[in-house]
């Protein structure tokens, strides 16, 4: 007997949880009702309280965040450039070298 995986959005996942936290509705209902397991279930809950910290950030810190990410990116990106030039660059110089132009 196979079992389909199903997929949550993070939409469905808050929904299910809120069920049970504020609506007050019984574990054993809503893992039945949504054919859940209550190991998921309590997984889904510990990842909502652990990143919870995000849904009070303010819209600077992300950006920030994201400009941090983008200037890291960029600069890595950058590096990556001035090694193959440099690269480049010795090749050049030895196939002048070989063809007595140096």
């Amino acid at each position: 007997m196979t079992r389909k995986h199903r997929h949550f959005s993070a939409q469905q996942k808050v929904s299910i949880l809120r069920e049970y936290l504020l609506d007050g509705v019984p574990l054993s209902e809503v893992c039945e009702k949504h054919q859940l397991a209550p190991t998921i279930f309590y997984r889904w809950q510990k990842e909502f309280f652990e990143n919870g910290a995000a849904a009070f950030e303010r819209d600077s810190d992300k950006k920030q965040k994201r400009e941090e990410e983008r200037i890291a990116r960029l600069e890595a990106k950058l590096k990556k450039k001035n090694e193959v030039l440099s690269e480049l660059m010795e090749e050049h110089i030895a196939l002048k070298k070989e063809l007595g132009e140096l």
